[in-house]
């Protein structure tokens, strides 16, 4: 297994992870699959952003999980927050790959200099939560029936880690 930066030629393979997620779980709380014209919109802003795409690939090639990080909040005072997110592809769930994306994206966002990630996660999934807990990242609070899927309500829970990073914020 190798850790590598995804670029738009993973294009496929993510919107097969994403496409699998948005029609068989409520890790996105998206109803219809996206396209390859999305997934050109969705690389261009990771790249206007500088935010990397980490993918986990076998000796092969083949693209195993990504993980990525982007804006919170569109306003000035929320630059050094961001939202994670991490997909695995289900024929490779249950192997560590989300604990091995999450230490990535934790290292990317502090080399970046960002100071909090945010994870919002189904409240039922405790898969996700159990792991965000066991990188230290706290409950900062559930939104009740903030999604409607698969013909029922859906609460989301938002955790956080603090980071260490930057050094010195500025307001700018």
């Amino acid at each position: 297994m190798q850790v590598i930066r995804c670029d738009a030629s993973f294009s496929e393979p993510i919107l097969n992870i994403f496409n699998d997620a948005i029609l068989n779980s409520t890790a996105l709380y998206d109803y219809k699959p996206r396209t390859l014209e999305n997934m050109a919109t969705w690389f261009d802003l990771k790249t206007k952003g500088n935010f990397p795409v980490i993918g986990l690939v076998t000796d092969a090639g083949e693209l195993m999980g990504f993980g990525t990080y982007g804006t919170f909040r569109g306003f000035a005072g929320y630059k050094y927050t961001v939202e994670h997110s991490i997909y695995v592809d289900a024929k490779f769930r249950g192997q560590g790959l989300g604990k091995r994306l999450l230490q990535e994206i934790i290292s990317a966002a502090q080399a970046q200099d960002y100071h909090v990630l945010i994870g919002v996660v189904d409240s039922a999934n405790s898969a996700s939560i159990a792991l965000h807990k066991k990188f230290g990242f706290t409950h900062a609070g559930t939104i009740r029936q903030a999604g409607f899927k698969f013909n029922r309500w859906l609460d989301v829970d938002f955790y956080q880690l603090v980071l260490p990073t930057p050094g010195i914020p500025v307001e700018s």
